[in-house]
């Protein structure tokens, strides 16, 4: 029964009954925080949980990501057995088929990432799979990857497990208690009003479903979610279907197909969904159902018919339609808000709630208690998006594109088509008359090559914007070429106290001379990166920090989370204020001489200085991100356009964010979320000369330790010896038939000549130059050579010449 007395005070107030909430208040529990409650609206599972289809496949874009769902797998595995509440735990594998060749070089990238995270997964005939999946036509299949660790569990059942678990650890749980207000100060929680009365907190769990963003909007916090209807068909026993069978993925079809009770359970992603609002479900929706809709479900069931013969004469029990909640990219938001100190988010699952609760959920406890995540979960950090997501219209725009997408293929270079053009770059007009193809990122527009002559077809094979970028490549490194740094976050800090308040934030030495560029990583207490970022000391008191386009809110929390009650210093961000346009290229510095910069060619690599172009205010810096001379210039947004005309017209050429991510990768640049992430420092991450041991800055204990116990570089370059491969990021990297790392990042290299990739090498002995190995690419090896510094120009020699 639910307890009935409201207490004062819990330390931590988990808002949700279905799956996300359960698991935070099961691990919360077992972590000894025996006064933590759970408020559900209605009656625990009464959301999206108890109609989830509830498969569990383990494999994730990400090795963390799969770990959570690994996790799951082991607990839900072992709940029964802890609390004497079945679960419904059924473990009978996943077979994942193949129509097109594009289809099976996807699921043999799965394959051999799956082997990577060391996930069993391998690649089966099509006559073993009939033989796990008789009931299939498997006419028009041509391959199949089988995973036997994958499963599916019973939602209501899990969820009483964990309820059972928690409460046998004393926390409390309160069904049919609504959440009228949510109390906060200073951007702090503080409480939570419902209507049996008000509860004193330090932090809240927000795992409400489809409702999360109406919840959000109580504390001033985006959560950018919004429902779809979500289809599959349950059938009467059919005649030869007994006991349990693997899960089906029949993804070219938009279909996922398991045994239930005898007959057959057969769900669709349809290539477009339906979004539906909050308030026309209504609030009291609890167990109940949308409307069948067989006009919408008739494709697919055409599609499912070919695929089970047996579904033209089964007899159809019901069409199940429930609301599932997205997000604006597909993956979920787990952490806590940037805008809110306390409010934690575990929504937005995006149809893999049940797969991932488990692992989710701890993850969550962890972050309530300890104020990190256990590992690297940026993919779903709640603050990736920009405020323009959390509206209404763009929302409902997007997630059916969203929940189209969920299985379709992920080729390299494929974008969003819905919700674009939320953020244009000070020079969109000008990129429009050049002809550029955009991608989105953080909602910006960003121009991804130029010269578009043709619309881009998206394969795994080399693209057929290949000549586009090697002409953008080529203009930067024999003439010059203008690539577009708007987007990229600029957080101005001022103040007495900004050198000191820097210093301790960041690793580098931040006591430099005014005009000195300093480029630099921020740490969390575990010696792991948060951030890499570039800064100029503008005054004595003032910098401007240059952090990356979809890292501007983590970074300003960041920064803000850690400054001292007493600290002069003044955080703004003034990333619309100003336009970023790099001008790179062995011909920059006569086009500074062009256009009566020549004070420029004057500086020092890495250094800062003023002039004026076509007669507005520039801030340059000697630096670069491709590995060529030149300087990346920082005008009023307003001037952005008369600066790049003028600097075109004296035969600089643009080059978009695709000849950029090549010639980075040539220099062995990093990013974040390829080559760093908050569980990588900088001594595996060779970026050991960015930190200054002779000052205290945050992280510093844990990274000495590091030190002390022998970490070194991990991150390689790879050469291919095969001009044809096209390696994409995230393949195995061989030796001797072993997995001894993983690419990151990967391009065509233009000034090398050959495919190139950067690459986490785990095995130390393998990191000597010109060492061979293979990266296996949808199950083809591919021969390269290891270097431990970068393919191109490894001294720098080009980019510090004037």
């Amino acid at each position: 029964m639910t307890t009935t007395e409201l207490p004062s005070y819990a330390s931590v107030v988990v808002i949700g009954g279905g799956i996300m909430g359960c698991s935070p208040l099961y691990h919360l529990a077992s972590a000894g925080i025996s006064d933590a409650i759970l408020l559900e609206r209605n009656e625990l599972t009464s959301g999206t949980t108890w109609h989830s289809a509830a498969q569990v496949r383990a494999l994730r874009s990400t090795r963390n990501l799969t770990d959570l769902i690994r996790y799951s797998i082991d607990l839900y595995s072992r709940l029964e057995s802890e609390t004497g509440q079945h679960t419904g735990w059924i473990n009978k594998g996943s077979i994942s088929i193949a129509t097109t060749e594009d289809r099976l070089i996807h699921i043999k990238r799965q394959e051999v990432l799956a082997r990577c995270f060391g996930v069993r997964a391998h690649s089966i005939s099509v006559g073993e799979a009939m033989e796990r999946w008789p009931h299939m036509n498997a006419d028009d299949i041509i391959g199949a990857v089988w995973s036997p660790d994958d499963g599916r569990v019973s939602p209501s059942d899990l969820c009483a497990a964990m309820i059972k678990g928690a409460k046998n650890r004393g926390v409390k749980i309160f069904e049919h208690t609504s959440v009228h207000g949510i109390t906060t100060k200073n951007h702090i929680i503080k409480s939570v009003e419902t209507n049996r009365g008000s509860v004193r907190c330090d932090a809240i769990a927000l795992c409400t479903g489809l409702w999360s963003r109406e919840m959000g909007k109580m504390t001033g916090v985006d959560v950018p979610v919004w429902p779809c209807e979500h289809f599959y068909l349950l059938t009467k026993p059919i005649v030869g279907i007994t006991g349990n069978l693997p899960s089906l993925s029949d993804h070219d079809n938009s279909l996922y197909i398991r045994d239930d009770s005898g007959g057959l359970l057969v769900g669709c992603f349809e290539p477009r969904g339906k979004p539906i609002s909050p308030q026309r479900i209504g609030e009291e929706f609890a167990f109940q159902l949308l409307d069948e809709d067989w006009d919408h479900f008739e494709p697919m069931m055409i599609n499912a018919m070919h695929r089970l013969p047996a579904l033209e004469s089964a007899e159809i029990k019901m069409l199940l339609n429930g609301p599932e909640s997205f997000t604006p990219d597909g993956s979920f938001l787990l952490g806590e808000s940037a805008q809110t100190k306390g409010l934690f988010l575990g929504c937005g699952m995006n149809s893999v709630g049940v797969a991932s609760s488990g692992g989710a959920g701890m993850a969550l406890a962890h972050c309530i208690q300890h104020g990190h995540m256990p590992m690297d979960l940026s993919e779903v950090e709640p603050n990736r998006f920009s405020p323009h997501f959390n509206s209404i219209e763009i929302l409902s725009a997007r997630v059916p594109e969203v929940l189209g997408k969920h299985y379709e293929i992920t080729y390299p270079g494929r974008q969003w088509t819905t919700s674009r053009k939320l953020r244009m770059s000070p020079l969109d007009k000008v990129f429009e008359k050049e002809k550029a193809h955009f991608g989105q990122y953080y909602g910006w527009e960003r121009p991804l090559y130029f010269n578009k002559a043709f619309d881009p077809v998206l394969s795994f094979e080399k693209p057929n914007w290949h000549g586009n970028v090697e002409h953008e490549v080529i203009a930067a490194h024999k003439n010059a070429a203008l690539f577009d740094q708007s987007t990229f976050g600029k957080i101005d800090v001022e103040g007495d106290d900004a050198c000191r308040f820097l210093n301790r934030i960041c690793t580098n030495q931040f006591d430099r001379k005014v005009g000195r560029a300093i480029y630099t990583t921020m740490l969390n207490e575990r010696g792991g990166i948060e951030s890499d970022l570039t800064a100029v000391r503008i005054r004595t008191d003032h910098y401007r920090l240059y952090v990356g386009t979809t890292s501007l809110k983590k970074n300003m929390a960041w920064l803000n989370r850690h400054m001292h009650r007493n600290e002069r210093v003044k955080l703004t961000d003034s990333t619309d204020a100003y336009a970023v346009i790099g001008l790179m290229g062995p011909k920059s510095s006569e086009i500074a001489v062009a256009v009566g910069a020549d004070s420029l060619n004057a500086l020092g690599y890495f250094e800062a200085g003023s002039t004026n172009i076509a007669g507005h205010p520039v801030l340059a810096v000697r630096f670069s991100y491709v590995g060529e001379s030149g300087w990346e210039l920082t005008c009023p947004a307003e001037s952005a356009e008369e600066i790049f005309s003028v600097l075109r017209d004296l035969g600089a050429e643009p080059a978009g964010l695709y000849a950029q991510t090549s010639m980075r990768i040539e220099k062995k640049f990093l990013a974040f979320g390829h080559e760093l992430d908050c569980d990588t420092t900088p001594l595996e991450a060779g970026l050991a000369f960015t930190v200054h041991w002779s000052k205290n800055f945050i992280g510093k204990t844990a990274l000495q330790a590091k030190r002390k116990a022998g970490a070194t570089n991990k991150i390689a370059s790879i050469v291919f010896d095969d001009l044809d491969a096209v390696p994409l990021g995230d393949e195995a990297v061989q030796k001797d038939g072993r997995i001894i790392g993983k690419t990151t990042s990967a391009a065509f290299g233009f000034r090398i000549d050959a495919p190139i990739a950067l690459a986490v090498i785990e095995d130390s002995s393998v990191l000597d130059d010109a060492t061979g190995v293979e990266v296996n690419i949808a199950g083809t090896l591919f021969g390269g050579r290891v270097l431990t510094c970068a393919a191109f120009d490894p001294s720098g020699s080009r980019m510090k010449q004037i």
